[in-house]
């Protein structure tokens, strides 16, 4: 008597019978492998840069403008130019596609490929940009790590042939660990992954997503050590009266990240429609334009971190601010609309921090009692515009809190972060993934859908349900039916698979007549399933299969090419689902 009962108790126990590779704890023991892998792979990258700079210019460390100052300068105008050249070879006979990738590809692979991306691509794009950044073109490193953890964990999901719930996951987890190993800020990794590749904050992924960081933060400060980025003087915040100063920040840092959109836009619309350059030759003609501009302002050349440190430590005066801004703006962009590869974050912090400066040494000189240094406003700038241009404002007020180390002006940044998004987002510019997207076509404007496709039937999957074998009895039928009250009935065979449906008008007219009792038989009043759906398949191919159907819901089973029943899904909760999606991606719209 036991026997059938500890059965009925195990088969009704999800958790040991779903012991699958959905579980939560081989999702964590993958996402240490991505750790490690992700974490090396950065180190990896960060020393080919090292290699391919000290190629080109003599020198491995961030800090060139010195350097390049020092060069003759045809080797500064040419540097940009053979990298480009070199890249357009790479680009035309190796590179798969022919184009470079980035974050946008990421966000991509995580609404519509499962979280599974090309190795051969993403290894493609890590030596473009290589030789894009080596060579001095004005775009960041950042992006480039987060799109070769991507890569990796994506790679690794398509070969253990995750389902869509948990490539998704391990996707984030590549990401966060690409976003900690780059900034050494593990907090704001996990969040990124969350904010931007996901959409979303769902528990399900914390755990996993959080380890591969923290691994990949290990492994990084074993190898290159722990400390911030920028290592600046402290600043305090004088007066409460300065907030109105920082919200005014804000706003002038959303139209700046406006400009970089419009910038980058123009200049492709440019080298494409006007002077229709052709593809190959697009990279050798931005490099030597960029180095036209590093001949006057060689703080431009590669990621700029330099530029960035000196503005935050107040070395620069006004007039210096507003030039680097603007020759900042022309590289970035020309080097990214002529083929360069490479990421926007770095441009977009040393675009920050020269706008929060400038505006930092106006409002001084408006105001001399009341504000603080202008080094405290060019954190508060460079934390705005970056937040604006990749669209993450809390993991961006995270990376500035962690690439800084100093907390005691996050108040500020936030105030800044918070209206600059708000101005960017006012002019559907969500983020410049987002942006880049759009020009291929990639429809990410309904995020109802996009949301919906990201989610499974597994989430609404109900096990509200009667399974009724063949040789049930209209007597037997009715005492389940009296004592159930559930509106799904299916037919199943005696290892669980579906053999059909039973309608609910079908059982009530089958029970009216008792002479039926002993004679009639489920099988007898049952009809077929055209329509099934399995638990990994998108909510919105769900929502797609209930129309031009009048069934009120339909039955789940495990996977697409079986028939074993797992659950049903009713429209009801499926149209709720739905609606739930479509109110979060209106809230995130605007």
């Amino acid at each position: 008597m036991l026997g059938p009962l500890f059965r009925n108790s195990f088969r009704d126990f999800r958790p040991f019978r779903d012991f699958v590779p959905r579980h939560q704890f081989y999702l964590i023991g993958i996402a240490v492998i991505v750790g490690l892998t992700v974490g090396y792979a950065a180190i990896l990258f960060r020393l080919a840069l090292s290699a391919a700079q000290f190629l080109f210019y003599g020198e491995t460390s961030e800090f060139l403008v010195g350097v390049v100052r020092a060069l003759p300068w045809w080797h500064v105008v040419l540097a940009p130019v053979v990298g480009g050249l070199i890249l357009a070879v790479f680009l035309r006979y190796l590179m798969p596609g022919r184009r470079n990738q980035g974050v946008a590809d990421v966000i991509e692979a995580g609404i519509y490929h499962d979280g599974r991306m090309s190795f051969r691509a993403g290894i493609g794009t890590a030596v473009a940009n290589v030789i894009s950044i080596g060579s001095g073109a004005s775009v960041g490193r950042e992006g480039p790590i987060v799109h070769l953890g991507g890569t990796l964990s994506g790679f690794l999901g398509k070969k253990l042939k995750l389902d869509r719930l948990d490539g998704h996951t391990l996707l984030a987890c590549g990401v966060a660990t690409g976003v900690a190993a780059s900034f050494n800020a593990p907090i704001a990794g996990v969040i990124f992954a969350h904010e931007v590749v996901l959409g979303h904050y769902a528990l399900r992924a914390l755990a996993p997503v959080v380890v591969a960081a923290v691994i990949g933060t290990v492994v990084t400060r074993i190898h290159i050590g722990d400390f911030p980025a920028f290592l600046i003087p402290q600043y305090d915040i004088l007066s409460f009266w300065e907030f109105p100063a920082f919200m005014l920040l804000g706003i002038v840092c959303g139209i700046m990240a406006l400009i970089f959109f419009w910038s980058v836009a123009f200049t492709s619309d440019v080298i494409e429609d006007v002077l229709k350059i052709p593809v190959f030759w697009r990279p050798p003609i931005a490099g030597l334009a960029v180095g036209l501009i590093a001949l006057q302002f060689p703080e431009v050349l590669g990621v700029g971190y330099e530029a960035t440190d000196n503005a935050l430590k107040q070395l620069y005066p006004l007039s210096m601010l507003i030039l680097l801004v603007a020759a900042k703006m022309a590289a970035t962009s020309i080097c990214l609309a002529g083929g360069f590869s490479g990421g926007v974050f770095s441009p977009a912090l040393y675009i920050g921090a020269m706008t929060g400066g400038a505006f930092g040494l106006i409002a001084a000189h408006v105001f001399p009692e009341l504000a603080a240094e202008h080094g405290l406003y060019a954190m508060v700038g460079m934390g705005a515009v970056a937040a604006a241009i990749l669209g993450a404002p809390i993991s961006t007020t995270l990376i500035v809190f962690e690439l800084t180390g100093d907390y005691r002006v996050t108040i500020a940044l936030m105030v800044g972060v918070v209206l600059a998004t708000v101005v960017s987002r006012q002019f559907r510019y969500i983020s410049f993934f987002h942006w880049q997207l759009a020009r291929r076509a990639v429809d990410l404007v309904h995020a109802d859908a996009v949301m919906m496709h990201a989610q499974t039937v597994r989430r609404v999957s109900s096990e509200s349900y009667l399974a009724i074998t063949p040789e049930t009895t209209f007597a037997q039928l009715r005492d389940m039916y009296r004592e159930s009250e559930a509106l799904a009935h299916f037919l199943v065979d005696e290892k669980g698979f579906l053999l059909g449906c039973l309608q609910p008008n079908d059982i009530k007219y089958a029970l009216l007549d008792p002479h039926l009792n002993e004679i009639g038989r489920a099988v007898d009043i049952s009809t077929p399933t055209p329509v099934v759906l399995h638990q990994d398949m998108p909510l919105d191919d769900a929502l797609k299969a209930f129309r031009g159907t009048s069934y009120r819901f339909l039955p789940v089973v495990r996977h697409p090419d079986e028939r074993e029943l797992v659950g049903v899904v009713y429209f009801r909760d499926l149209l709720e689902a739905h609606n739930k999606a479509l109110k979060e991606a209106q809230d995130e719209t605007h």
